[in-house]
């Protein structure tokens, strides 16, 4: 009998094989339990469309059907002693089937579900005993490791009917739905054969369908048709919450309001689960105005609608209106405080940021992974390398537990306080953190920004090594590190790879790195070559690219042409009109930069001024060009004409050329340029600290080449390491040298 079984599913049998093992199988069942094989079952095996997947198919295939109606699944129910003789038959379902009857089921119904028939009734014959009892199948479908392993718990759930009970079936489908193996489209499949799904496994399919941003607009298609089934199936809160968050994350405005709707009618709309739901998902989308409303009307509120109200408002940068909810809570956690700090640092406003920081401190709430990032954004972003050194103390005494994002965080604010070489030690001391592709990331970027471009390729190569996968913000930091240290054919080679060698699509940010690139190199024709060849429409700032290497390299006719096309793009593109001017101004056409200078007057709008900050015991101190608005502005400058008259000595000749103003007299241009807020901030600096004390300062615009020349010759005059921080890149200054090697 066991070779008629042993072929090829479907399974087709012929008259005389089967009545043969029919004859068999009900001498085998003369004393058991269970009467003899119905004699229906023989056209579904002779039409080989039989699909056992619950225990009533099965118990029908061994002829369970013919038993007193008593003993029928549908009355279970209603009947203690019916439940009971039915667990009756099922403990005997393993131990008392023939062999060769269990492996036609098997066989039988395993190849629907895509499981090994042999791995089954290797599973069946081992474990059958212990395995049909509910209690032990939980255990045994959490410890499935792959969704093969799944594959075959489910075919023991079937052939023991456990499919058919509530617990093992919910676990089943949740571990499809939410486990690292998880397939969908398999929990489906599951969900399509449970005969009267309840309220818990339709939330179950829902919510699976929230965490896919891709189809999420299953989510709603599953809840229209739990409706369908009448009145017996009403949603409850978890159903709309599911549902809120599935229209958050991948639906739009109308589908959300639908929603909206049902809640109400079911009366769950002033639920606070809903509720919450309601306002993340108006917040999620921009509306901050209409969260709001939702918020107010709200009877129920608690904490997390304070923090996601805020929340909020952060994401629309509405930061006045998040810091006033925010001094009107009666209660804040840590998710409160770290909301508003990340807000902040996502506007701009790092000063402001670092306060609440240690405001935070100071009312006893203790910080996490996700506030300290976001305190050390705003410390690297000021170059305040001394709170930047008191966190990452801090995390170490509290005993902070470190991950990637926090030790990327820490990188990032040594690179761009000038601390590279400490930058890449806190990198290699973490050996076991570097799983994760940020911290390469914020470390090759590091590099590149302090223009040790070689260093940066090897660390991509190790990247490789270690397998690490690289990302779109890889190749933006390795792209710069090679505009930075004048590599142009590595840098074309980089860009080539992405698609060839990552399956990385460039995005326009990386058409934007070569286009400097290759300006900065003076490849201008190639720069306009590769704008051309982009796939998407290029934006201002590609050919505001173009233009300042126009600028740089004194391609007035180009730069012209270029201008033209930024301001049919924006036509209060300030930038553009400011690069025009200084251009022409550079080459001595003042007619012309008086003409651009005078639109950007009718425009209304105002150029970013230069500005210079430096960073003592604790203080910012900030120095316009000419600026005389500090408390030491006498003291000031009769350090800086000392100081002047000292680089004069030393051979420093004001480069004339970088005054961009029409001025007759040399005399004139030579103070205009003196007075420029990197030598303002870089005297100060001088003035207020010990001789041999690094200085550090922040220009927010590219240096010019005149404070560049004066920087060099101040670093050996006065025999101090001198670190400048422009828009563009890091410069350390020392012994008279600067490490961009007058390449920037």
């Amino acid at each position: 009998m066991e070779d008629a079984f042993h072929i090829d599913y479907p399974i087709s049998l012929n008259q005389s094989q089967f009545a043969s093992e029919s004859d068999r199988v009900r001498g085998n069942f003369s004393t058991s339990p269970w009467l003899s094989i119905a004699e229906n079952v023989l056209p579904d095996l002779v039409e080989g469309n039989v699909y056992v997947s619950q225990l009533d198919n099965i118990t029908k295939l061994l002829g369970i059907s013919n038993m007193s109606p008593s003993v029928e699944y549908e009355s279970i129910s209603e009947s203690v002693a019916a439940d009971t003789r039915l667990r009756q038959l099922k403990s005997s379902f393993c131990t008392n089937i023939p062999t060769s009857c269990m492996d036609c089921i098997i066989k039988e119904v395993v190849p629907e579900i895509g499981v090994d028939f042999k791995e089954v009734k290797h599973i069946y014959h081992v474990k059958k005993t212990p395995l049909h009892s509910k209690l032990r199948v939980v255990p045994l479908l959490e410890s499935c490791m792959s969704l093969q392993q799944i594959k075959q718990a489910h075919a023991h759930m079937i052939t023991t009917g456990l499919i058919l009970r509530p617990i093992p079936a919910n676990k089943l489908l949740k571990l499809l739905a939410f486990s690292s193996f998880a397939s969908l489209s398999y929990a489906h499949h599951v969900f399509d054969q449970i005969r009267m799904p309840d309220l818990f496994h339709f939330n179950t399919l829902i919510m699976a369908h929230v965490h896919a941003p891709t189809s999420s607009h299953n989510a709603l298609t599953i809840f229209r048709s739990m409706l369908m089934r009448g009145s017996s199936f009403l949603p409850n809160q978890y159903t709309f919450v599911f549902l809120l968050k599935a229209c958050r994350n991948g639906l739009g405005v109308l589908e959300g309001e639908q929603v909206r709707v049902h809640a109400i009618k079911v009366g769950l709309e002033g639920n606070l689960f809903v509720t919450n739901a309601l306002i993340g998902m108006y917040a999620n989308w921009g509306l901050a105005e209409a969260a709001r409303r939702v918020f107010d009307w709200s009877m129920n509120r608690d904490l997390y609608s304070w923090n996601i109200m805020v929340s909020g408002y952060v994401g629309a940068s509405k930061m006045d209106c998040a810091m006033e909810l925010f001094n009107a809570m009666h209660e804040r956690d840590v998710v409160s405080w770290t909301t508003i700090i990340a807000g902040y640092v996502q506007v701009g406003g790092f000063m402001d940021a670092l306060d609440l920081f240690h405001k935070m401190l100071q009312e006893g709430v203790k910080p996490n992974q996700f506030t300290l990032v976001s305190a050390l954004t705003a410390c690297a972003n000021l170059v305040s390398l001394d709170q930047g050194r008191w966190i990452h103390v801090y995390i170490r005494k509290n005993e902070i537990k470190m991950n990637e994002r926090l030790l990327a965080g820490l990188i990032d604010m040594y690179a761009k306080c000038g601390e590279i070489e400490f930058a890449a030690k806190v990198f290699c001391n973490e050996h076991g953190l570097k799983r994760k592709v940020w911290p390469w990331n914020a470390m090759i970027g590091g590099f590149a920004m302090h223009g040790k471009s070689k260093e940066a390729i090897r660390l991509f190569e190790q990247m490789q090594i270690e397998k690490v996968p690289a990302n779109n913000v890889t190749f933006v930091a390795l792209l710069n590190a090679c505009s930075h240290g004048d590599m142009a054919e590595e840098g074309r080679d980089y860009f080539k790879s992405m698609g060839t060698s990552y399956g990385i699509e460039p995005q326009i940010e990386h058409y934007g790195c070569m286009v400097d690139l290759l300006g900065r190199a003076g490849l201008l024709k190639e720069a306009e070559e590769v704008i051309s060849s982009m796939p998407m429409a290029p934006d201002a700032a590609i050919w505001g690219a173009l233009l300042g290497a126009c600028r740089i390299h004194k391609d007035i006719e180009r730069g012209e042409r270029i201008g033209k096309i930024i301001t049919e793009l924006d036509s209060n593109h300030i930038g553009c009109y400011v690069l025009l001017a200084n251009m022409y101004s550079a080459c001595g056409r003042w007619n012309e930069a008086r003409i651009v200078r005078d639109k950007i007057g009718v425009s209304g709008r105002k150029k970013i001024p230069g500005c210079t900050s430096i960073e003592l015991n604790g203080r910012f101190h900030q120095f316009l060009v000419g600026d005389r608005s500090h408390p030491e502005t006498k003291k000031l400058y009769l350090f800086l004409d000392e100081m002047v008259s000292k680089l004069k000595i030393a051979g420093y000749i004001p480069k004339l050329g970088e005054v961009l103003l029409d001025i007759d007299e040399e005399e004139d241009k030579e103070t205009a340029l003196s007075e420029h807020s990197e030598k303002l901030a870089i005297a100060f600096g001088l003035m207020n600290t010990a001789p041999g004390t690094p200085i550090r300062i922040v220009k927010n615009l590219r240096v010019c080449g005149d404070c560049h020349q004066a920087t060099k010759f101040i670093s050996k005059v006065y025999d101090r390491e001198i670190i400048v921080r422009d828009r563009i890149r890091y410069h350390h200054f020392k012994d008279g040298n600067c490490s961009c090697k007058d390449y920037w």
